[in-house]
């Protein structure tokens, strides 16, 4: 009874979002409801490079690289904690 009672107890901790999911997911609700307000076409110089985007696609283009930056700093964190618990 009681492994069933603790089995049952870890399910619903698993179930619970997280700080950092409810952040994602507020982050995720604020990023669609900037790109339905802002359609317009703009024109982007970058070096040597000019081109004219919509908005949202732009946005969505900086957002995929915050959250691959975002990521990467999380990979390496965790990389490092790791080397240091096999270090102790």
């Amino acid at each position: 009874m009681a492994q069933q009672g603790e089995a049952q107890q870890a399910r619903q901790e698993t179930r619970r979002l997280s700080g950092g999911m409810i952040t994602s997911l507020i982050g995720l609700a604020v990023l669609v409801i900037f790109i339905i307000e802002n359609r317009m076409r703009i024109k982007i110089r970058f070096l040597a490079w000019h081109f004219i985007w919509p908005l949202w696609v732009y946005t969505i283009v900086i957002a995929l690289f915050g959250a691959l930056a975002w990521f990467g700093l999380g990979v390496i964190r965790r990389h490092r904690r790791r080397r240091e618990r096999r270090e102790r």
